[in-house]
């Protein structure tokens, strides 16, 4: 049997042995019985092959805009949806990493088509409606509210199409083990109608410690996520802009939570720790170098008496 049939590719250049992937998967099963998040498994061409849902985290600090669609096309809602409403002007809602589907998901986060979100203007359109004058009446903020949607915390904006997530609120997609982080990240836009690039977002896996991981390009999310286990209380999978995302390794991590007296305690003792080894180092060379100095003088002499 071929290494490939083996083991399961987790990116290029790393594989992980089938056994490991197949035993973590049952404990991943175990956690999430009952629920729709429950992975299964099959074989192609002599490969196990992971699929299932993968919830993934918002992360961003900026807006982001939806794809412009036909002018005549209507917002494709059921009546007993809740999940669109009419929100105030500004947004009110705290930010929860409990928060359900931000796209209108069923209650159990089974993944489903999300809604088609109408852009009624151009941004040219809206450019010139901005250098008018700043002053609203009533019926002016009236029709901006009308213009104004929360869908389950994140605000969008269909005559402008802003779409805002509300950070730290999931959403899922389907994925399977042989999709990249690149081809995840495509699918997640494109279930939004994110008219960003993806060359513009990064995945990261963030640990409740502080740590932050970005997942590599050709790193498949689906595997790192069995490999970090099921509870997302330990470890989240988040989309941020690639520009503003920064990786926190453990050793950084583990001092985050301090506060800066502290913090700025440990930097003292580490200063005068490095003071330290700095004079120790330096008496260890002095030593080294009379020593040798005083050998070379000892031949010079020897020479010259013969």
């Amino acid at each position: 049997m071929s290494e490939r049939q083996n083991s399961v590719k987790l990116s290029k250049e790393k594989l992980i042995p089938k056994s490991d992937i197949l035993s973590l998967l049952r404990t991943y099963n175990c956690y999430h019985e009952g629920k729709n998040f429950q992975l299964r498994t099959r074989e192609e061409n002599g490969e196990l092959i992971l699929e299932g849902l993968l919830n993934i985290y918002w992360g961003l600090r900026r807006p982001i805009r939806l794809q412009m669609f036909d002018d005549n096309e209507r917002f494709r809602l059921n009546r007993n949806d809740k999940s669109v409403q009419p929100s105030a002007e500004s947004n009110n809602n705290s930010p929860s990493s409990e928060t359900r589907p931000a796209d209108g998901e069923l209650g159990g986060q089974e993944e489903e088509d999300s809604p088609q979100l109408l852009r009624t203007r151009s941004d040219a359109s809206f450019m010139r409606t901005q250098r008018r004058s700043n002053t609203h009446s009533a019926r002016d903020l009236q029709r901006l509210r009308a213009h104004r949607f929360s869908i389950n915390g994140h605000f969008y904006n269909h005559k402008t199409s802003v779409f805002t997530p509300a950070y730290g609120s999931v959403t899922n997609v389907r994925v399977n083990s042989s999709m990249t982080t690149e081809q995840v990240l495509n699918l997640l836009l494109h279930k939004f109608r994110v008219e960003n690039n993806s060359d513009e977002f990064v995945l990261y896996m963030v640990h409740e410690s502080g740590e932050r991981t970005r997942l590599k390009d050709d790193e498949r999310p689906l595997v790192t996520r069995v490999l970090y286990g099921p509870c997302e209380k330990i470890s989240r999978i988040f989309i941020t802009e690639a520009d503003l995302g920064e990786e926190v390794p453990y050793d950084v991590a583990q001092y985050i939570k301090f506060e800066i007296p502290v913090l700025d305690s440990f930097v003292e003792k580490l200063k005068e720790e490095e003071e330290r080894e700095i004079t120790k180092l330096t008496k260890k060379y002095s030593s080294l170098r009379s020593m040798i100095l005083h050998q070379l003088e000892g031949r010079a002499h020897s020479s010259d008496r013969v």
